[in-house]
C-alpha cells in the first residue's frame, strides 16, 4: 500500500445541511449524486459527505455516536489566517471549540466543529512549508 490518503468521507446527519455548511466555507462540489453523496476536490485528495448511517453500514461498523477518534486539519500561512478561517466557520454555523491561540509546539491554532461535530483544527505551523496550492511539506520542500 502506498503511503497516501485519497479520500476522507464524513458521515453526516443531513446531507443538504452539511453541503450548505461546506459551501458557506467556500468549498465547491466537484461531483454530486442528489440526495445521496457530495464530493469536494480538496487539493490532491477528495472529501465526501454521505449519510452517517449509510457510511457506518458500508464500513461494517456499529455507530455509537459521538467523536470517532479523528480530527481533520487545515493548515494556513499565518496566525491571522487561522483566526479568519475560524471566524468564517463560526459564521457558517460551526462551533469554535478552541479559539486561535499559540500552541505548545510553537505554532498557532484553533478548532471548530462542523454541523455534525467533526473537529477541524486550523493551524499555522512555522516549521512546515505550505505551497500556493495548499500542499503541506514537513519542513522544507
Amino acid at each position: 500500500m502506498e503511503q497516501r490518503l485519497s479520500l476522507v468521507t464524513l458521515g453526516v446527519a443531513d446531507l443538504a445541511r452539511a453541503r450548505g455548511f461546506y459551501e458557506a466555507l467556500g468549498w465547491e462540489p466537484a461531483a454530486v449524486v442528489p440526495d445521496e453523496v457530495v464530493f469536494f476536490q480538496a487539493g490532491d485528495m477528495v472529501v465526501g459527505l454521505w449519510g452517517r448511517d449509510k457510511l457506518a453500514a458500508d464500513s461494517r461498523v456499529t455507530d455509537h455516536g459521538g467523536w470517532g477518534g479523528i480530527t481533520l486539519a487545515h493548515n494556513v500561512v499565518s496566525p491571522a489566517e487561522v483566526d479568519a478561517v475560524l471566524e468564517q466557520a463560526r459564521a457558517a454555523g460551526a462551533t469554535v471549540a478552541r479559539p486561535g491561540a499559540p500552541t505548545d509546539w510553537g505554532g498557532y491554532g484553533g478548532v471548530f466543529l462542523d454541523l455534525d461535530g467533526h473537529p477541524w483544527e486550523v493551524a499555522h505551523n512555522p516549521g512546515w512549508t505550505l505551497d500556493d496550492d495548499g500542499t503541506v511539506h514537513l519542513g522544507e520542500p
